[in-house]
């Protein structure tokens, strides 16, 4: 059976920070694996070239690319997070918000009671909404 997982490619290094931010600012979440480039031959020493974590249980991959590219992450993909307490969604705002950019900020958009969207530090997008 084929196993789908969200694949974050990050750039300059910042894998590692990005990892340490999400699994601080979410429960249930773990790194199930993790390979760093062990010398300089095709990235900078220390560079993740593969990891896998789960988030809340949600499995995904992450690497930092040893290419600087043209292109970064979009809000046009975004990861959805739903929260069952206002406490807990003002923790993880607070946290993902913390140095990025709130594209939309917390408030009553009427498909939802409390939502908001935020780009990360790092351009990883997020929509973050208090179930109903």
């Amino acid at each position: 059976m084929p196993k789908v997982r969200p694949f974050l490619m990050f750039q300059g290094g910042v894998a590692q920070d990005a990892l340490d931010r999400y699994l601080s600012t979410f429960p249930n979440s773990e790194i199930l694996s993790l390979e760093k480039y062990a010398d300089e031959t095709h990235a900078p020493k220390g560079y993740i070239k593969l990891a896998v974590f789960s988030l809340c249980g949600q499995e995904y991959m992450c690497s930092d690319s040893p290419i600087n590219h043209d292109f970064s992450f979009t809000p046009s993909s975004s990861t959805f997070v739903e929260f069952d307490s206002q406490h807990e969604f003002d923790h993880v705002f607070n946290h993902l918000s913390n140095g990025g950019e709130i594209l939309m900020p917390p408030g009553n958009y009427g498909f939802s009671k409390h939502f908001a969207w935020v780009n990360d530090q790092f351009g990883v997008s997020w929509q973050l909404s208090v179930a109903v």
